[in-house]
């Protein structure tokens, strides 16, 4: 027990002293295992860990998903979604934000990343709004706060992680973050309109909607197209998870011939980030995994489940000291870190506890709204200071708006955020019914 809360603070000040978190936990994890079983076995275990992850069939699903995105993003179809929503909600006050927020999560629908989400939906939106007059804070509030629904709204990335990690099954996980998603989309379109009515400068108070164009529309349709297909395919029997993820890859290479506008150079740079975004994303994977047999080992899970029902405390407060742990890991966390670091010790834990019983609920569905509740916890440390990764790619993308002023936009959708996640914890069917239909 002692030595992983040892583990746990050197790997903190590893990352406080900007150590990349793949490394950090690398390290930690295997000088821990190496300092309680000696070194032959902890160079086993690492070579193993390795070995098995690069290799992993059911991992392959995100570098897929991955490409997915980037060629869909590179085809231009971000733009046709944003045209789209901008003919819903133009003429409200405000109206070309709730398009960026609609739209990330529409183009998150069949992206399944919030960055990528971020990045593309920024050099989209942001102009259009700037020459409206919007202000800078609602604008990138918008945006990097719709970025986030890329997480939970299916395929999600996290989600099939969080899958593997755990078993469970992830046809179930994307159906069950749907309804969420859309409930996440309502209560962003709700804090725009009250962002605007408490502040009118931060929107002008007419807008023309701009038309639409033959492209924009069939843009629109390859989106739901895709979408449709994707699930379609999974809940339909057609193919696993793992199978979407390649015919959702060769669809949007389809996709992007028949738009013709997507060059070879552009597509051979979505195929490079790609691979970036692939790499950066298995060295973490191969980390936690170090990380995660030291700490089993060490005896963490056993010793908090140990006491917690030694000492009786009630399900519900466990619930939410979770919760709260995810809001401060997410002040020096980003979430795919966070879910592969505290998904084994808080899974078992919940598992232990049969909290399901409290919920009225069967074992399997009490563990898919688990799921669901990490995730979304997960969703707002992404926009959450002081690092918020979306927040730090918008800036990427727009470095003549500082990081305070895109913080300061964020809030309102911080505080919907907040609200649905309470939301969700009462109401457990919100992220079951779904799942009992199918």
């Amino acid at each position: 027990m002692i030595e992983s809360l040892i583990g746990f603070a050197i790997l903190l000040g590893l990352i406080l002293l900007r150590v990349p978190i793949a490394f950090a936990m690398a390290a930690v994890g295997g000088f821990g295992f190496a300092y309680m079983r000696g070194w032959e076995p902890a160079w086993a275990m690492t070579g193993q860990v390795a070995f098995d992850t690069s290799l992993s069939y059911s991992l392959s699903v995100i570098p897929l998903f991955i490409f997915m995105g980037n060629v869909l993003a590179g085809s231009g179809v971000a733009h046709g979604l944003f045209a789209g929503a901008d003919r819903l909600f133009g003429r409200l006050r405000g109206g070309l934000a709730m398009a960026s927020v609609f739209s990330c999560g529409g183009f998150s629908a069949v992206c399944g990343s919030s960055l990528a989400t971020a990045a593309t939906m920024s050099k989209v939106a942001m102009p259009s709004m700037r020459r409206f007059g919007y202000d800078d804070r609602l604008a990138t509030g918008s945006i990097a706060a719709g970025g986030t629904l890329g997480i939970l709204i299916p395929p999600s990335v996290i989600l099939i992680i969080y899958g593997l990690l755990t078993e469970t099954n992830i046809a179930k996980l994307f159906i069950a973050g749907i309804v969420p998603g859309i409930i996440g989309v309502l209560f962003y379109l709700g804090a725009v309109m009250v962002a605007v009515r408490l502040n009118p400068s931060l929107a002008p108070e007419e807008e023309n909607t701009e038309p639409m164009s033959r492209a924009d529309v069939v843009g629109v349709i390859c989106v739901l197209g895709l979408f449709l297909f994707i699930m379609v395919g999974i809940y339909g029997g057609f193919f696993t998870p793992t199978e979407a993820a390649g015919m959702g890859a060769g669809a949007s290479i389809l996709i992007a011939i028949a738009l013709r506008t997507m060059t070879l150079r552009s597509f051979f740079a979505a195929t490079l980030d790609s691979i970036r975004a692939t790499a950066m994303i298995f060295a973490v994977i191969i980390g936690a995994e170090l990380f995660t047999n030291f700490i089993n080992y060490a005896g963490l899970p056993d010793a908090l489940s140990g006491f917690v029902i030694d000492n009786e405390l009630p399900v519900w407060a466990v619930i939410v000291f979770i919760m709260l742990t995810y809001m401060v890991l997410g002040c020096v966390l980003e979430s795919l870190s966070m879910i592969l670091l505290t998904v084994p010790v808080f899974y078992p834990l919940m598992f232990e506890l049969e909290f399901a019983n409290e919920l009225l609920l069967d074992p399997e569905n009490a563990l898919i709204w688990f799921a669901i509740v990490v995730v979304v916890a997960t969703e707002i440390s992404l926009i959450t200071p002081p690092v918020g990764m979306n927040v730090f790619v918008l800036k990427g993308v727009l470095q003549d708006v500082s990081l305070g002023t895109i913080f300061r936009g964020v809030l309102p959708f911080w505080i919907a955020d907040i609200l649905r996640l309470i939301l969700l914890i009462l109401i457990p069917s919100l992220s079951l019914w779904l799942v009992g239909l199918m």
